[in-house]
């Protein structure tokens, strides 16, 4: 079956987790079309295809649902632009799906990229930027990463040829368990060149109302539940290692941006405190910074 083929008469909506690597990227090229875009993405409308932009309209309130998907690429540009700016030579993307930021970013050409992610993800994207030319040194890894002993050499080759690496793991940890965070955290801690982390974390509040919604309930179906909101919030992952420098509520960044749905705008000024990160409805983009274990 065409990988952008609509969906059949008795197959799931989301048949697999490169099918939300496309939805996610319907959702960038609906936000690049827009006149006030916060990014361009000219990429994402192909990389989506069709099946990206039926799993998207099939989503409720499609206009009302986007939002989140938007800032999080928003405020996650920001964070790689300011630690590019302050000395980081490698960005290493962790489940990288379809992001195509080494096209559409402005980045340095002596910039090394590395994305990581399962061979059919990354040969799908291949074929549809076949013509097209990253803006720095861009490298793909086929790996499954959770081959722990596979994820560790990676590392560990990749620490050797960086002074000061960013890893970037979007929308990964949600679909792990807590376990399989912790040793993902515990292994990156361990390269000493590996300095800074991007991270989007959300909270058990939020995990509890998405489990009732048409989102979480087609992930299930699909057996990919989402799993991993910490109590604890970006503290969780302090014992790693990883100290939280600047956490950036999605929530607040669309109210900012004039992307939230009007119904919700009065929530905007609720203040974002520790508590509110474990009881609400909430999702933040986290920037860490590796400390001594």
């Amino acid at each position: 079956m065409n990988s952008n083929s609509p969906t059949g008469a008795n197959e799931p909506l989301i048949r697999n987790i490169s099918d939300t690597a496309r939805w996610v990227a319907a959702y960038r090229a609906m936000e690049t079309e827009r006149p006030d875009a916060l990014f361009h993405d000219p990429y994402a409308r192909r990389l989506a295809g069709e099946k990206g932009a039926e799993i998207a309209e099939a989503m409720p309130f499609q206009g009302k649902t986007m939002w989140p998907f938007t800032m999080r690429t928003y405020l996650i540009d920001e964070f790689i632009r300011g630690q590019i700016q302050k000395g980081t030579d490698m960005v290493i993307n962790l489940a990288a799906g379809l992001d195509a930021r080494p096209y559409r970013m402005d980045l340095p050409s002596s910039l090394q990229w590395v994305e990581v992610d399962l061979p059919e993800i990354l040969a799908y994207k291949e074929q549809i930027l076949v013509n097209e030319k990253p803006k720095c040194a861009l490298e793909r890894v086929r790996l499954d990463l959770s081959d722990r002993d596979a994820r560790k050499a990676l590392f560990q080759q990749l620490g050797s040829r960086s002074k000061s690496a960013l890893i970037l793991s979007e929308g990964l940890l949600v679909y792990l368990t807590p376990e399989n965070v912790a040793s993902l955290a515990s292994d990156l801690a361990m390269p000493q060149s590996f300095r800074n982390w991007i991270l989007d974390l959300a909270s058990p509040g939020l995990l509890k109302m998405l489990a009732k919604r048409k989102m979480g309930q087609e992930l299930s179906k699909t057996g990919i539940p989402f799993k991993f909101a910490p109590p604890e919030g970006p503290e969780y992952f302090e014992k790693f290692g990883w100290k939280p420098v600047d956490v950036r509520s999605v929530f607040k960044a669309a109210a900012a941006h004039k992307r939230l749905p009007f119904f919700m705008r009065l929530f905007a000024f609720f203040p974002d405190t520790k508590e509110s990160r474990i009881k609400r409805p909430w999702t933040g983009i986290c920037l860490f910074e590796k400390q001594s274990v």
